[in-house]
């Protein structure tokens, strides 16, 4: 059954893979833009000079920006059509891009890189344990590992907006927390893709049962300067989307 979720969510991804793309930008779509990107560079930090890989590189805007920054980037994705539009994409920097599901990293050598990023994929892997323990294995000691996900307190299978009859927003309904597994995300381009829902436990304990110490969390939220150029983020300051961990090896 894991085997094909995988399967099935890499159909998904690859059909979907140019329509994504087109709303990815240089710091990537709006909400990474404005939630997601600044708190993922500022919690890696410097990379200069450092191996780093980014672990579901998309169509490889974190990538472009880390090997900007200096960074000596290897980047991967289970989608063949995102790593060619990755590679399309990516003119100035040198990045070496591949095709590899995070669940089976075999083609790295253990402790090969200063550092892993990996920026709204982990929720998308169909087995968690398995993908943790590989990039457990291919980061180096005393190496960190960023990932953000979307939030599971609140973006949940049945999780979305009640609305008044004017269909005003009301509050945001949260249900089904305790439901692990796999759902279906509001966007795909024939298809919706696959996401697959655990709890903040789940997460946090697979983590420590991996090996690695968790050094700090963010629930990334809009300032006030933000929400003036881009009104519609002020509903995130109603309930957090995204949720960004930084843990050492």
């Amino acid at each position: 059954m894991t085997e094909y979720l995988t399967n099935e969510s890499k159909r998904r991804w690859n059909e979907f893979a140019d329509d994504y793309a087109q709303m990815t930008k240089k710091y990537g779509d709006l909400h990474k833009e404005i939630l997601l990107t600044p708190n993922l560079l500022t919690l890696i930090g410097e990379v200069k000079d450092k191996t780093v890989l980014d672990a579901g590189c998309g169509e490889g805007y974190l990538s472009r920006l880390l090997a900007g920054n200096g960074a000596t980037v290897t980047a991967v994705d289970f989608s063949e059509r995102m790593i060619e539009l990755a590679v399309e994409r990516t003119t100035e920097e040198d990045i070496h891009y591949g095709q590899a599901n995070l669940e089976n990293l075999s083609e790295f050598t253990e402790g090969q890189f200063d550092a892993v990023v990996s920026n709204m994929v982990i929720q998308d892997v169909s087995n968690l344990s398995a993908a943790l323990n590989e990039l457990y294995r291919v980061l180096k000691i005393e190496g960190c590992f960023v990932f953000s996900i979307l939030h599971p307190c609140f973006i949940t299978p049945e999780s979305r907006w009640e609305k008044d009859e004017q269909g005003e927003k009301l509050y945001w309904k949260v249900d089904d927390y305790f439901k692990e597994g796999q759902f279906e995300q509001r966007f795909g381009t024939k298809d919706r893709v696959f996401a697959f829902h655990r709890t903040v436990s789940t997460y946090i304990n697979t983590l420590i049962k991996t090996g690695f110490t968790l050094e700090e969390v963010v629930e990334p939220k809009p300032s006030r300067d933000q929400i003036e150029k881009h009104p519609d983020f002020e509903e995130d300051l109603r309930k957090p989307d995204f949720f960004v961990f930084k843990v050492k090896k």
